[in-house]
């Protein structure tokens, strides 16, 4: 099975962009060569046998500081409930916002830390030298301090945090193949779960969020709100340097591509928009039915070539068993999907889960 998951919050197509510019050239070019580095170890991570860790307790943190080498994880600064470090934001950020992580899926969906297994959540910051990027490498976070000029640094947004988080929960369930269909598939779990901590951080309804990604890690000099947006993907930066945001919103400008593992950060926006929609229609919290449907779709439902017809397909039967296969969050999701152009297609469910009973049907969408 493949494990090459190059998981990282900037995209290449956004540093290939700035590679064409002299003054961002260097920086550009030496962010993707770490990436490929941190590439081969994500991948080593992925062929070992896996350590099943012993059960931790609650929150478990280590924050490093690499001290701007590239060695990992480098010099622990705080442990579990060591104090603040003074004058290191980015330290505390880290710390602060992978607990908030860790206790969104404690308490939201009862997971044990990323893994399900209570794994020590570690990370490391100040990694290398202005560099642009935030990474889950299959064992830990690394955040880079952002060049200044483009980026700040990678700690500064919650959902950044937990996106990179949540790609180990994917490594650990479905484990869905970095690329093509699969791949956008995993970053677009990402991108839902990383949205909802940060909405559940702060207590906000699916109507009350921006559904933004990564808002406030772009600086003031450039023409963007964020890196992603779920709402309406393609919308979320147009500046001279970074270009427009090529995220389509549907299936009718899926985008075929090579590059980016086959577009996995680029077509991701055509679920994403499909879990936006899916949230607002059902209303609430987006944590408590939208987010149940897929992270019960993702830890029991799909497998590591799932693509975005299965997602369709096991979300819509996932809501069934959990709400009825006549609920208004099944319909919510079925018109979601049909919106962003995937027709959910028949499928066997256990009818109504949720009010005890027992009977497999098939449903006709």
């Amino acid at each position: 099975m493949p494990h090459d998951c190059v998981c990282g919050i900037i995209p290449p197509h956004m540093l290939q962009r700035l590679a064409d510019s002299p003054e961002h050239r260097e920086r550009a070019l030496r962010t993707l060569a770490l990436s490929e580095q941190l590439r081969a170890t994500r991948e080593v991570a992925g062929v070992l046998p896996r350590v099943q860790p012993r059960a931790g307790t609650g929150r478990r943190r280590a924050i490093y500081d690499a001290r701007h080498q590239t060695t990992l994880p480098g010099v622990r600064v705080r442990d579990e409930g060591g104090k603040p470090i003074a004058g290191d934001v980015a330290v505390n950020e880290a710390y602060d916002y992978s607990g908030s992580t860790y206790d969104f899926f404690r308490q939201v969906y009862t997971r044990n830390s990323i893994d399900d297994r209570g794994l020590k959540l570690t990370s490391t910051v100040h990694f290398d030298v202005e560099y642009d990027n935030a990474f889950w490498n299959g064992q830990q976070m690394v955040y880079g301090d952002g060049d200044g000029t483009i980026f700040h640094r990678f700690t500064i947004a919650l959902d950044v945090v937990a996106h990179e988080l949540t790609h180990g929960v994917t490594q650990t369930e479905a484990q869905l193949v970095y690329r093509g269909q699969a791949g956008a598939l995993n970053e677009s779990m990402s991108d839902v779960f990383g949205s909802l901590v940060k909405q559940w951080a702060r207590n906000e309804t699916a109507a009350e969020a921006d559904w933004l990604i990564g808002a406030g890690l772009f600086t003031a000099a450039i023409t963007g709100v964020a890196l992603r947006s779920m709402k309406a993907p393609g919308t979320a930066y147009d500046d001279p340097l970074l270009g427009t945001d090529p995220q389509p919103a549907d299936m009718a400008h899926y985008v075929t591509m090579r590059e980016d593992n086959g577009g996995v950060h680029v077509n991701s926006g055509i679920p994403n928009r499909a879990f936006y929609l899916a949230a607002v229609n059902i209303g609430g919290h987006a944590w408590e039915k939208a987010g149940m449907i897929w992270y019960r779709t993702l830890t029991t439902a799909l497998s590591p070539t799932s693509d975005f017809q299965a997602a369709a397909d096991e979300t819509t039967a996932m809501a069934a068993a959990l709400y009825g296969e006549r609920s208004v969050e099944r319909q919510a999701v079925i018109d979601a999907w049909r919106t962003v152009g995937v027709t959910p297609q028949s499928h066997p469910v256990t009818a109504g889960t949720a009010r005890d009973e027992t009977v497999t049907v098939w449903e006709s969408l």
